[in-house]
């Protein structure tokens, strides 16, 4: 099955295209201008030098959040038109599951960590079950950093943005038992998005183009100021 999938949760955008279990091309610029200036581009890049055309895609998959609230916007937004024009199915990933599958490897907890602003992070705790897959241990959450870390009492990997704002702090709080991602592995990545989807895809676990919408986790700034002056 040949999926595109996009990931726009944070500056880190990026395009994948898979064929089954074989990345085929995959496009990642982790500069701070919009996705609106560059996501339509990195389509382009990528389908023309794998020499697939979008319609000739089987799928499309979404990062669906938490991240960038403006992000996730441009991306579900470009999917939708996509799937509409090629009449073709979308799956939705977390974003937080995809930035998972960067360390599934390793043996320790697993902590994606994002900048949620606000003295927050989007988050959710993982490990490896019996069969060696990646194993989610809680929903997907918004916290103060400092409560999650009151929570975590073993050896745990850290990966994301939000290492550059809390590395500090993670140091102090867990010491020895806190491991940091190396740097090419730190960012979600739409190849894994990709990866993610094909099993949803056998599921049928497809969305509706009509109703769907990302997940925020929490309202946006604009929800909560006007919840202020109801």
């Amino acid at each position: 099955m040949k999926v595109l999938a996009i990931e726009t949760s944070t500056m880190a955008g990026s395009v994948a295209l898979v064929d089954g279990d074989e990345l085929v091309s995959e496009y990642l610029l982790n500069i701070d201008i919009t996705h609106s200036e560059r996501l339509l581009l990195a389509i382009d890049c990528v389908t023309r030098d794998s020499k697939i055309s979008i319609d000739k895609v089987d799928g499309f998959a979404v990062s669906i959040g938490p991240g960038s609230f403006t992000g996730l916007r441009i991306g579900v937004s470009t999917i939708k038109g996509l799937a509409y024009a090629t009449n073709k199915p979308v799956v939705g990933i977390s974003t937080l599951d995809a930035l998972a599958e960067n360390i599934s490897f390793t043996d320790y907890l697993t902590c994606p960590i994002l900048d949620a602003r606000k003295k927050q992070v989007y988050t959710a705790l993982y490990n490896r079950d019996a069969k060696n897959r990646l194993r989610k241990l809680t929903p997907d959450l918004v916290i103060d950093p400092r409560e999650l870390l009151k929570k975590i009492q073993e050896r745990v990997v850290f990966l994301g943005d939000a290492i550059k704002v809390y590395h500090t702090l993670i140091k102090e709080a867990l010491r020895d038992m806190a491991f940091f991602a190396p740097l090419n592995l730190r960012l979600p990545r739409a190849a894994n998005i990709a990866k993610l989807s094909l099993d949803q895809f056998k599921k049928n676990n497809t969305l509706d183009l009509n109703t769907f919408t990302p997940f925020y986790v929490r309202a946006s700034e604009a929800e909560e100021k006007f919840k202020e002056l109801l």
